[in-house]
């Protein structure tokens, strides 16, 4: 096809559909040689974990609407991939990476899976992922799951791929598709997505649905676009974010823009009171990605921003290990499970240890500890004391007394942190972050900075996001050919 694919935008994809130069059909045949040729063959990357048996078939119905109807909107015949614990109700399999789910099918859409195929998105397939979302064992590599093996990083196959979004973000990086979704409880979009030169978003916890999504905590999931530039960032959150009344969480979020794209201001930077909290976060950053980092905030500087430096948050150094997760992941997950349907072989978490027990050649190369301490050290009633606490402190050092406190003392729009360094305490406090290319480091691995703001406040976070992006052009172009 005389369109070239490769780096190209969503709104380049439309063009070129209108100007009769490519077709949904056409785009979705270039996916699938690239990733023929580089993720299961050359480089052997390994993001892709399934490939829609109906993908052709969606991407010629959608070019036949488009001829007798137009285009549904800016996603109409783009095909994108999902991460594997995202459900969809056709012929692929969602397993979060497990073996002891490989087999199992949901029986409908995620909310948000329904506002893609609205818009007219192709679902290309599953994109593999850290088992579990990294919520199996300690010690397992970032991109590794019993079901798909381990993703490997494209700038630099020794470096990790960060996690738990790995497939998703390498296979974006590669031009496997046109963009991704992932999910995030702790830094899985914002970590591989630096990692890999792409741009994600970790959304509000609330704005998009989670129901339909294998989770691991009901207070800190959440799925969010993975892609190229911000723009198409934007795009694919414009048709995720309806309401759901299956997940009250979506309930709480103010009334929201008709459409985020409408916040991309090339000179959004001027005038946009940034906070840097030098304090406790630059502790483990190497001086590669330090003099990255200070280098995107003179451009910032030069682009009109205040920088606040240092703006640092009085409670860093306080949120210590906490029981949320362990105490509402087993509630959560068997909450899933009982909603697969009669047929379904694994119906608990203790199905799927004793699964994973009858396999461990296969299934417990790395165990299973975070699963056997969420079966046996917790009830699954969400009761424990110890639970309770730590959910009220999270909320009060990470929100009240964390970011709320220094955002309200120094006035700010945003909050700026070196690669996803502040993941854990926006997550817990449930806030947005948006991470975008920054460079790369001696080693050829991709550096990212992230901009955090306060809940719902994503048009702030495109606003920023996208003018850094528009002046520094700073993402890199992964070559796919074999150097190690």
């Amino acid at each position: 096809m005389s369109f070239n694919v490769e780096e190209a935008t969503i709104h380049q994809m439309q063009a070129a559909m209108e100007a009769g130069e490519a077709s949904s059909r056409t785009l979705v045949l270039h996916y699938l040689a690239r990733i023929a040729a580089s993720d299961k063959a050359g480089l052997t990357l390994n993001s892709v974990l399934e490939l829609n048996p109906d993908a052709l078939f969606l991407a010629d119905s959608l070019d036949a609407e488009r001829g007798r109807t137009g285009p549904r909107g800016p996603l109409h015949g783009i095909p994108i991939l999902l991460k594997d614990n995202i459900d969809t109700g056709d012929q692929m399999h969602t397993s979060a990476g497990s073996l002891a789910l490989a087999h199992s099918f949901a029986p409908r859409d995620a909310h948000l899976v329904k506002g893609l195929r609205a818009a007219g998105a192709v679902l290309l397939g599953k994109a593999n992922m850290t088992e579990f979302a990294n919520f199996m064992t300690a010690g397992m590599p970032t991109g590794y799951s019993s079901r798909g093996g381990q993703v490997l990083n494209p700038y630099n196959l020794s470096a990790p791929t960060g996690g738990s979004s790995a497939g998703s973000a390498v296979a974006v990086a590669c031009s496997f598709c046109a963009a991704a979704i992932g999910t995030e409880t702790s830094g899985s979009i914002l970590n591989p997505a630096g990692r890999n030169a792409v741009v994600g978003l970790k959304p509000t916890v609330g704005l998009v649905s989670r129901s339909g999504i294998i989770p691991i905590s009901r207070s800190q999931d959440t799925a969010g676009p993975m892609a190229r530039t911000v723009r198409d960032a934007a795009l694919l959150l414009n048709a995720m974010i309806e309401p759901d009344e299956e997940d009250p969480a979506t309930g709480t979020a103010k009334p929201l823009p008709a459409d985020y794209t409408a916040f991309l201001d090339s000179n959004g930077l001027e005038g946009a009171r940034i906070g840097i909290p030098r304090d406790y976060y630059f502790e483990e950053v190497e001086e590669d990605r330090r003099n990255l980092f200070n280098r995107a905030v003179e451009r910032m500087k030069e682009l009109g921003a205040v920088i606040v430096d240092p703006a640092d948050i009085p409670t860093s150094r306080q949120i210590v290990y906490s029981t949320v997760l362990l105490n509402e992941f087993k509630n959560g997950l068997e909450h899933y499970l009982s909603r697969l349907g009669a047929g379904a072989q694994v119906r608990t978490l203790g199905d799927i240890i004793a699964f994973n027990n009858a396999h461990p050649m296969e299934a417990l190369r790395y165990g299973q500890s975070l699963l056997l301490d969420a079966e046996y050290r917790t009830s699954g009633s969400l009761t424990e004391p110890a639970y309770l606490r730590d959910r009220l402190t999270d909320l009060k050092l990470c929100r009240t007394e964390g970011i709320d406190a220094v955002m309200d003392r120094h006035r700010l729009d945003a909050l700026l942190f070196p690669a996803d360094f502040g993941s854990r305490i926006a997550a817990r406090a449930g806030y947005p972050s948006l991470i975008v290319p920054a460079g790369k480091t001696a080693e050829n691995v991709p550096f990212g900075i992230t901009f955090t703001a306060r809940a719902f406040e994503e048009p702030m976070l495109f606003r920023l996001g996208y003018a850094y992006e528009q002046h520094t052009r700073a993402r890199a172009i992964p070559s796919l050919k074999s150097y190690l």
